[in-house]
């Protein structure tokens, strides 16, 4: 079995909140991350499939297909977007790095499998300090 990741990097804004909470109430539950006024990252993404090396190829996937299928279902939904009022796929989620995971998880797994390759983990890295991983329903 063969590791394979694809890094993208995309730009967008959040605040994390409550629904349903004053602002004050949120401001006390997650500090200044829930800026009433949202605030940015400059997110870095990794994508890792596995599979076999396809003999024929000398390679597990073509990586242009991983990146146009990451590009169209993930990065164009959320590069210089606000995460909580425009991407679709995040919508009634608190917009948290480990939601924004799953989410992105949710976006690729089925396009991955028709690939011929399997979804094994998606790294987002919010700060220099923070990254979240997610491997999936285990």
């Amino acid at each position: 079995m063969v590791y394979l990741t694809r890094r993208e990097r995309f730009s967008a804004a959040h605040r994390l909140m409550q629904p349903g909470l004053s602002d004050a109430e949120n401001s006390e539950m997650y500090g200044p991350c829930s800026n009433p006024n949202w605030h940015g990252h400059n997110y870095e993404l990794w994508v890792t499939i596995k599979g076999e090396v396809k003999p024929e190829y000398g390679y597990v996937v073509d990586l242009k297909q991983v990146s146009n299928l990451i590009r169209e279902k993930v990065i164009d939904k959320l590069d210089h977007k606000n995460i909580n009022l425009e991407v679709d796929f995040m919508q009634d989620r608190i917009a948290s790095t480990e939601n924004l995971a799953i989410a992105i998880w949710e976006q690729l797994e089925s396009a991955i499998s028709k690939l011929g390759v399997t979804l094994h983990k998606v790294r987002i890295q919010e700060t220099e300090n923070n990254s979240v991983e997610y491997f999936g329903e285990q």
